[in-house]
């Protein structure tokens, strides 16, 4: 892959501005995925995203999609949803299982991009308290959607969701959205644009402006005893 680094073990990142506009954001390959580079890698806006054989590429786009919390849009059906419906709600019981099942084929997608060794460097993330899952449960306790991603100071950074029955990853993003708001995160990174994340609320701001909202606020201390959710959907209403 010409034109971007290749990332020995211990080598550092390059400056964003050194990404390729095409593909949009390509930084670096190579490095590993250990919890170390990662947590490097996510204070300064960069993600992996690659599917094996090929080495980890590091991405960081321009623009970015965020959702700002106080944008989250709940629709007047999702709204109904919350009150009426016997899901239920829980975090960082099923981190696993939620990564999992973000990785099981889909219908639109031949594959996934989310490899075992992704699955193992997010799951020591986890144990770090520095990965974190919002999970679904049906009234029997089956998971039936939810959410993963990263939170670093007050920012989280939103890898993927998925949904079993009809608007479980919605209820995740609101259940999530209702978490950080008590904490007084600042904003959910979305990575790339797509429309189901813009229904809800996300924008695309400049990778520069993202990377100052990353400066102001990923060395914020947050209290660990924050990732608690009422178990009723219907208890994120006001």
């Amino acid at each position: 892959m010409p034109g971007i680094a290749r990332l020995a073990p211990g080598d550092a990142f390059p400056p964003s501005s050194q990404a390729l506009t095409y593909p949009n954001g390509l930084l670096a390959a190579g490095g590993g995925l250990s919890p170390e580079r990662l947590t490097a890698a996510y204070r300064r806006g960069i993600f992996p995203w690659y599917e094996p054989p090929q080495p980890v590429l590091w991405w960081t786009p321009d623009p970015r999609s965020v959702l700002y919390l106080d944008a989250l849009h709940v629709s007047r059906s999702l709204r109904k949803t919350l009150r009426q419906t016997t899901l239920q709600l829980s975090v960082d019981r099923r981190f696993a299982s939620v990564m999992a099942a973000c990785a099981a084929p889909r219908r639109d997608s031949e594959g996934t991009w989310i490899s075992d060794d992704m699955l193992q460097a997010y799951q020591s993330l986890h144990r770090r308290g520095i990965a974190h899952s919002v999970e679904v449960l049906s009234a029997g306790g089956e998971l039936v959607g939810g959410l993963y991603g990263v939170a670093l100071g007050r920012v989280f950074f939103g890898e993927s969701m998925f949904s079993r029955v009809p608007s479980a990853s919605r209820i995740a993003l609101v259940a999530l959205v209702s978490l950080l708001r008590r904490a007084d995160f600042r904003l959910i990174d979305c990575q790339v644009e797509s429309a189901h994340m813009n229904r809800m609320g996300a924008r695309l701001i400049s990778r520069l402006d993202f990377e100052a909202e990353l400066a102001q606020n990923v060395d914020e201390c947050i209290d660990p005893s924050i990732w608690v959710l009422p178990t009723h959907c219907g208890d994120l209403l006001p």
